[in-house]
Parts: structure tokens; sequence; C-alpha cells
């Protein structure tokens, strides 16, 4: 019965431990903890590209963490993260979903910042998505069709050119020109070799002159100042003459002057073609007189 008794409470210890060991490897594998050792972090990304409960969080590459919870909220799925709470986030921490390895794994990698102020663990944080090697390839096939096309259309446009370039009389053309080009340059140089003392003769008497002109300024820099002056109080009468001018223009045409009044005045205007009118008649009656007897004059002196 004793021995009984001893068999049911060892069966029932090696059970226990076993249900202990079990919770506990469990445990291990999801990250669970009795004490509270984790804070919580939620992140928004706009793209996950295969992220999964369970995923490590790493900071600075060191694994602190695991992905809790992930929710789609609108257009961006809201990520719920366990971080070791001996891990300091900043208030300008980073948060980016990206490869864990070639196989295609992800992870959320953590930068802690380095703001003044710490992280606020009940705000929802903005993530970024970096775009790993599946990601790209799934880009490049929605590019496939618009690739294909632009390679036909290079295909096209190099059997052109080959057809252009190809071209005998193209050919000919271009090698005319190019031997032209040639012949031209040829006498460039021989032009530039048979006038190159010439040119140095140029050169020296551009610069003499240069520095004569040079000489000549600092030498009669008064008298040029005095001419100067001279020509601005000139230009300066001038203007005031302009001035004057325009004045009696403006008096002229307003009457506010003799010759004004004359000119524009109707009456003295109609009794001076009316006078010369008169001399014209007296003109001519003279000259006919002297053309025939003379000069008729009866005069009554007293």
């Amino acid at each position: 019965m004793k021995d009984q008794k001893k068999t049911e409470i060892r069966v029932g210890i090696t059970v226990l431990l076993g249900v202990i060991i079990l919770l506990w490897i469990l445990g291990w594998a999801k990250n669970f903890s009795i004490t509270p050792t984790e804070n919580t972090v939620k992140v928004q990304f706009s793209n996950t590209a295969g992220l999964e409960i369970g995923d490590a969080v790493t900071v600075n590459g060191v694994r602190k963490g695991f992905v809790e919870d992930l929710a789609i909220e609108g257009e961006n799925v809201v990520v719920t993260l366990k971080i070791d709470n001996k891990v300091v986030l900043k208030e300008d921490a980073g948060f980016a979903v990206s490869m864990l390895d070639l196989m295609g794994g992800k992870k959320v990698e953590i930068s802690p910042g380095s703001s003044g102020k710490l992280l606020d663990y009940s705000q929802v944080q903005a993530g970024t998505f970096y775009a790993d090697i599946p990601y790209v390839m799934s880009m490049v096939g929605t590019f496939q069709e618009d690739i294909s096309s632009t390679i036909s259309d290079l295909k096209i446009t190099l059997t052109s050119l080959n057809n252009y370039l190809g071209d005998k009389k193209l050919n000919d053309d271009i090698k005319s020109s190019m031997s032209n080009l040639s012949e031209v340059t040829r006498k460039l140089n021989i032009l530039i070799d048979e006038n190159r003392d010439n040119l140095k003769k140029l050169t020296a008497n551009t610069a003499e002159l240069t520095e004569e002109t040079k000489k000549f300024i600092n030498e009669n820099k008064e008298s040029l100042n005095t001419s100067v002056k001279g020509l601005q109080s000139v230009l300066s009468n001038t203007d005031s003459l302009l001035a004057k001018l325009n004045i009696f223009t403006d008096e002229l045409k307003n009457r506010q002057n003799n010759l004004g009044k004359i000119i524009y005045d109707e009456k003295i205007y109609d009794d001076l073609s009316q006078s010369l009118k008169q001399l014209n008649e007296l003109t001519k009656i003279m000259i006919e007189q002297l053309k025939d007897d003379g000069l008729k004059v009866d005069a009554d002196i007293f």
C-alpha cells in the first residue's frame, strides 16, 4: 500500500514537473513572462510585406522584443510590439520593417534615437517600410509589360539607326565632310604657322597700345576730368535751354506771349492775308504797266 502511494506521488511529481517544463518552454517560445518585463509600442506602417506575429524586434541589430499583434486600420497596418523594458527609447526613435535574411523573413528594426525626451508609449508611432528583394521583384513584375514595350521600341530604334548608318551615300558624305574638315584644319595650321610672327607683333602692338593709352590717361587725368566737368556743364546748360524752349513752345501754343497771339489770332491772320493779296494785285498792275508804256503815277503834291 505504501509502495503504491509512493509510486503515485512520484508520478504526480513527474507530471507536475513535466507541465511546468512544458509551460516554461511555451512561455519561452511565445516570449511570455509572468512579471511585466516589456513595454508595449504601437507603430503604424503603410506596408508590412509579410511581417507576422512573433517576428523579431531588434534594437541596433540586437533582438530585444517581438511582434505581438497586427491590425489593419484604413490603408495602414498598426503593429503592436513588445520591447524589453531595459531598452530606453527616445522621442525621435525610428521604426522600420526590414528583411531578416535572404530567405524572406521579416523583422522590425528600431533606432533608439538621441533626443533629450523619452518616447511616449501611449502614442502610435510612425514607421518606415524598407523594400526588400521579394518586394522589389514583385514591383519588377508589374513593370514587365512596360519593360517589354520599351525593349521592343529600342530594337526598332536600333534597327532604324543601323539602316541609316549602313546607307552608302551617307557614309560617303560623312567621309567627304571629315576629309574637308581635316583639310581646313591643315590649312588653318599652315596659316597660323606662316603668320606666327605677325600675330606676335599684333599682340605686342596691342599690349603697347594699351600701355600707352593707360599712360596717356594717367598723365592727362586732370585735363580729362576738367573736360568731363565742362561737358557736364554743357549738357546741363543744354537741358536748361531745352526746358526754356519747351516753356516758350507751350506759351506759344497757349497764346501766352505776343508771338503766340499774332500767330494764333484769326483776325490778324485775315488782315495779313488781305494785305498780302492787295500787295500781290498792286505788284501785278505795276508789272503790266512796266511792260506797256511805263509806270503811270498820278501824284498831287500840293
